[in-house]
């Protein structure tokens, strides 16, 4: 072989070796908030390190996802939720490629500090899936044709709905509500056909007078060990776990309270779940069957917790969590509960979850401060960035580049050159 072809067939060989990690759902490639991608920036600021920003329409809290050169990211073009859309956004230069909105003229109530559209797509590199509430489930293709839409009833709370769907083989899972209609439900990803669906009862509104307070806005957790896999989906009063191919209930544990925002965290056998509004917070190992209540938790914390609304990171038998109220962080012992970092104050509230990158932490407070640490049990600040405007989402990553999404911008932070 001719020695200038070798070397290119080796340079090629390397190059697909080093091929970007795209970032296709709420919170990563694996649901964890976890990057393999390595040589992030470390300093930003609206004028520094910008590779662009995007005007947005309107505020959100939805996350953008990232599959090569194509960004998506879910909006509302108005205040009212009457236009609910998708936006196409091109990576290299942050122009918007196509914008595909779907009329909802119904009321549908929600929270002043959770604009419609916050849930985040998902998209498996030939369709993306979102969720707009009480107008429906939509699959989209790459150009933005509607490839099937699901009516899935009303979705009715007094805070509104945050849910996103993720993917398993060849099913999308969504947790539709919060509300009196609450359920799990699965669907084939190709037709939007119904495959399974696990009803919750005993949901609220809140809307009526007396109501109960109560409700699950988290996005369910994928556990895989060897050949199987369960659902992890924290519930008001209790975590299940189902079988993700047909929705078979496997165990349930009794101990978390009534409004749970964010996603259970599941790192070897145990589930970390957490409630919000000064809740409980605890631990369960996930090899049990049926009630585990009494024989798989591993602990529960009922008393001194924060406000919680993001997700935190597991990481080396540690739990990392930026809290909403007070914006405290914590390190927590995922074996024992034990609080190493007790009062850590960083920042105001944090709304968006926690991501975790080459050893370190990045976390985004509500005034736009990304604060990074190194992801270690001593706590050690090595970074805090300002975009100076208001965010509630979750940071996402992709070929060394962050991208955050603030309630006027979306902004392309990177360091290359």
């Amino acid at each position: 072989m001719h020695l200038k072809a070798l070397a290119l067939l080796i340079i090629t060989g390397l190059t697909a070796g080093l091929h970007a990690e795209n970032w296709p759902a709420f919170r990563g490639p694996s649901g964890n908030g976890k990057s393999s991608e390595k040589n992030l920036p470390s300093t930003w600021s609206p004028t520094e390190n910008i590779k662009w920003k995007l005007k947005l329409p309107g505020p959100g809290s939805s996350s953008p996802i990232i599959w090569e050169n194509k960004i998506f990211l879910s909006q509302s073009l108005n205040k009212e939720g009457s236009e609910r859309a998708l936006l196409c956004i091109d990576r290299k230069d942050g122009k918007i490629l196509w914008q595909k909105s779907i009329t909802y003229q119904e009321k549908e109530p929600t929270h002043s500090t959770n604009p419609y559209c916050s849930g985040t797509p998902v998209t498996d590199g030939s369709k993306i899936i979102v969720s707009f509430g009480s107008a429906g489930l939509f699959c989209f293709d790459f150009v933005g044709n509607i490839l099937w839409n699901k009516d899935l009833g009303k979705c009715i709370h007094l805070w509104g709905n945050s849910t996103s769907p993720i993917l398993h083989k060849n099913l999308v899972i969504l947790n539709f509500g919060p509300g009196e209609n609450s359920f799990l439900l699965a669907l084939d990803k190709n037709t939007g056909k119904e495959i399974w669906r696990a009803n919750e009862p005993g949901g609220s509104s809140a809307i009526e007078k007396g109501q109960d307070w109560l409700g699950s806005w988290a996005t369910p957790a994928l556990h895989t060990n060897g050949p199987t896999s369960q659902l992890i989906m924290p519930w008001p009063n209790n975590i299940k776990s189902y079988n993700p191919d047909n929705g078979q209930l496997l165990w349930t544990c009794q101990g978390i309270t009534k409004l749970v925002y964010t996603s259970p965290l599941v790192d070897k056998d145990i589930v970390v779940a957490m409630s919000g509004y000064h809740g409980s917070a605890m631990a369960v190992k996930t090899d049990g069957k049926g009630d585990v209540t009494h024989s798989h938790k591993l602990w529960i914390n009922n008393s001194k917790n924060p406000q919680r609304i993001g997700t935190g990171i597991i990481h080396d038998n540690h739990l990392f969590m930026a809290n909403a109220g007070p914006g405290n962080i914590q390190c927590i012992d995922i074996l024992t509960g034990k609080d190493l970092w007790e009062n850590q104050r960083l920042g105001a509230n944090h709304w968006g979850s926690m991501i975790y990158a080459d050893g370190k932490l990045y976390a985004t407070d509500q005034n736009g401060d990304t604060f990074i640490l190194e992801a270690k049990p001593v706590f050690k600040q090595l970074g805090k960035n300002s975009l100076k405007e208001h965010t509630d989402a979750t940071l996402a990553i992709a070929d060394k580049e962050l991208f955050i999404r603030t309630f006027q911008h979306l902004w392309c932070i990177s360091a290359q050159k």
